[in-house]
């Protein structure tokens, strides 16, 4: 009989860095899951007003949600409308006016999350905007594999194909949620390898390593200073980066975790079981 895959996530905060999430701290975690959401500026109604809107997500309590329209120019962006609202979501309108726009939503908890910039033409003939086009990134393109991966990274790059892959699902998942692509930070990426690497040996499953050690306390092992947030991801079972992003998609603490868009930076590691069971393990961070 097939085994069930298995996943799991962890989340802690700078508060608790050195202290292992225990059962009364998963509840805090899951309030963590908190996010803000704004939409990309847009011309709506007969008269192709600029409309924006920002929502709070996975709170379990109220709070301060703030959201601002800027119009691109040289320079300076203005703001040229704001609000704010404790309802958990507002929406913005206001006259258009040719132009580049883009919009930010912060929550109380200081999370700032930014949308996608729109050309809007303000032509009644149209009305619809004109999006912007999306700037490319600069970087080494992902290497496409060539062999099983064994935990070493491709020269120059951080990460194997198939980790970088779940990189690249990762942040496409994040931009569809209007949150900044995350780096591949090589001393988290070492840090989450190590993990996966280890429980593929010991045969356990658990954020727990079995010395003892904690994911925060691998992440400093690795050489991480600073941040002020840290999230793992775990997995085992599935058998390409496809599949495990779709389990942990399905998940909503894992999801929480993929789509928080306080963090910016992760560490992505693979290892394989001497009986072929892949493990998996994401390692968060935000600085």
């Amino acid at each position: 009989m097939r085994r069930p895959l298995g996943v799991l996530a962890g989340l802690v905060s700078a508060a608790a860095l050195c202290a292992p999430v225990t059962a009364a701290e998963a509840a805090t975690a899951s309030e963590s899951a908190c996010r803000v959401t704004v939409t990309k500026p847009r011309l709506s109604g007969t008269a192709l007003r600029i409309t924006s809107s920002a929502a709070r997500r996975g709170c379990f309590s109220p709070g301060l949600v703030r959201i601002r329209i800027l119009r691109a120019v040289p320079g300076r962006d203005p703001v040229v409308k704001s609000g704010a609202t404790r309802e958990g979501r507002l929406s913005l309108a206001l006259a258009c006016k040719p132009g580049t726009y883009y919009a930010t939503a912060t929550d109380y908890r200081g999370h700032t999350v930014r949308s996608r910039a729109a050309r809007l033409t303000c032509d009644p003939s149209t009305g619809t905007p004109t999006p912007s086009p999306t700037p490319t990134t600069s970087g080494t393109p992902t290497a496409t594999p060539t062999t099983t991966p064994t935990g070493t990274p491709t020269s120059g790059a951080v990460g194997t194909a198939e980790e970088n892959e779940v990189l690249r699902i990762t942040n496409e998942e994040r931009a569809k949620a209007g949150c900044a692509p995350l780096a591949h930070d090589p001393q988290l990426r070492a840090a989450a390898f190590g993990h996966s690497a280890d429980m593929a040996k010991k045969g356990y499953f658990s954020h727990t390593s079995q010395d003892g050690r904690t994911f925060t306390d691998r992440i400093r092992a690795a050489g991480f200073t600073g941040g002020s947030a840290w999230a793992e991801n775990i997995a085992k079972g599935q058998t390409s980066p496809a599949s495990v992003m779709q389990s942990w998609m399905n998940s909503s603490g894992h999801r929480a975790n993929i789509l928080n868009c306080r963090y910016n930076l992760i560490g992505v590691g693979m290892a394989r079981s001497s009986g072929g069971t892949l493990y998996w393990t994401q390692d968060f961070a935000a600085r």
